[in-house]
């Protein structure tokens, strides 16, 4: 349910996202100009290997910042401008995925609860808005309580979400200088990189939890 006083409501959140978007592209160009040794999926095969973790793939895939870890199949998919190249962007990102591997080999809590939460919050995001479209249409207060508790699912999953891509840039900002791919001097650029892309993940989460509040405020007639 998309209206001008929710846009006015969620106008903090959306502004922090688009100073996010610029930030995470600014450091990436930086970063990807200071060399270093290893590629980007040369960089996740050794902190991989050296976990014990051979048995997790690596495949490139098109797109731009794309990667991620499937913990279905055991793969980190890395992005055309992860995969091959040497740079302080490249491995930071792929040390990042390598880090959600990690936490998936020791059953990270977090993960663990997130994986599961997958599809529940899949289809609220899907179908809240329905039920409370619905709901309105028809006069019937269940149906809009239904679509919020529905859309409270995918706040939820960004709230578990937060403290699985923190840890997994904790991470790989220490593996990266543990293995010695990034020199001291050089990881100021990785944590610009993965500090700006955490705030991604915060501008989500804001405005996951201030849409649910305007949905509550607005359509539980707790609004005067």
């Amino acid at each position: 349910m998309f209206s001008l006083e929710l846009i006015l409501w969620t106008a903090p959140a959306m502004l922090l996202a688009f100073w996010a978007q610029m930030r995470v592209k600014s450091a990436f160009a930086a970063a990807q100009k200071v060399p270093v040794s290893l590629s980007g999926a040369a960089a996740a095969r050794h902190i991989l290997d050296a976990a014990g973790l051979q048995d997790v793939g690596i495949e490139q895939i098109p797109g731009q910042l794309s990667d991620h870890y499937d913990p279905r199949a055991k793969v980190l998919r890395l992005s055309q401008a992860v995969y091959g190249i040497r740079s302080t962007a490249a491995v930071g990102i792929a040390a990042h995925e390598a880090g959600h591997a990690l936490q998936d080999a020791k059953n990270y809590a977090p993960l663990v609860i997130r994986n599961a939460a997958v599809p529940v919050a899949g289809f609220g995001s899907n179908a809240s808005m329905f039920l409370l479209i619905g709901g309105l249409i028809m006069q019937f207060p269940p149906l809009i309580m239904l679509g919020i508790a529905a859309f409270a699912c995918v706040v939820v999953f960004q709230l578990v979400n937060l403290p699985v891509e923190f840890d997994a840039s904790a991470r790989a900002k220490r593996l990266l200088v543990e293995h010695h791919i990034v020199a001291d001097q050089d990881m100021v650029y990785v944590n610009r990189v993965l500090n700006a892309a955490a705030w991604t993940y915060v501008a989500a989460t804001l405005q996951a939890v201030i849409t649910l509040l305007y949905y509550i405020i607005r359509y539980t007639g707790s609004r005067n």
